[in-house]
């Protein structure tokens, strides 16, 4: 089991059998191992607006736009979460669960990347912070697989599922909440509070 443990002095992150988290690299080395017991989730909100070298690389949030009403509400919430660890949310950029996600972010404070597949970044839901409009269509689900820490789904449909399968091919770690069972490799998520400990601890390295 994780502990971690935080020396607010000396600014070092450590866990008892990893040893001490180096944030540049965002891998664990061996280390001097002491500091208060902290959250993963308080860990990685210390590494963002805390350390001098938050992790930079989005969390991607995948959906369909014609989202169910409770994927609505889930998405809402993990993009608040994720908005106050300090993460940058990246997403289709239109509506549904792509739209929900990035209010919750936004409302938070944070920054949502929408990653749109028009050619006009007007298109983008009103909360997107950063459109990019990359008028390539679908192809862009490419993009947004590869260029994420990890992927978070919520539902799915043709266009999620694709994400999914390309997130996974190019190795990146995919967690949700699905309307059918997942592809193999995809973790599910039994609730907000379960996603977002899995995308702190992938942006901590600390699952293999």
């Amino acid at each position: 089991m994780t502990q971690l443990l935080l020396d607010r002095v000396n600014r070092r992150l450590c866990d008892a059998t990893r040893g001490e988290f180096d944030p540049r690299a965002r891998a664990w080395r061996e280390g001097t191992v002491r500091g208060e017991r902290i959250t993963v989730r308080d860990a990685v909100c210390w590494l963002q607006r805390e350390s001098g070298s938050p992790c930079r690389a989005p969390v991607g949030v995948i959906g369909p736009r014609d989202a169910k009403p409770e994927h609505l509400i889930f998405a809402e919430r993990l993009g608040r979460g994720l908005a106050e660890m300090g993460l940058t949310v990246l997403c289709g950029g239109l509506t549904g669960v792509m739209g929900a996600v990035s209010k919750g972010a936004r409302e938070a404070g944070g920054t949502v990347v929408g990653l749109l597949p028009q050619g006009d970044w007007r298109d983008a839901n009103p909360y997107v912070t950063i459109p990019i409009a990359t008028g390539i269509g679908e192809a862009r689900n490419a993009i947004l697989s590869r260029a994420s820490l990890c992927v978070l789904a919520v539902g799915g449909g043709y266009d999620t599922v694709s994400e999914i399968a390309l997130a996974l091919q190019f190795g990146v770690p995919v967690f949700g909440l699905f309307d059918a069972p997942p592809l193999p490799g995809a973790r599910v998520v039994a609730d907000v509070g379960e996603a977002l400990e899995q995308a702190a601890s992938v942006v901590l390295a600390l699952l293999q």
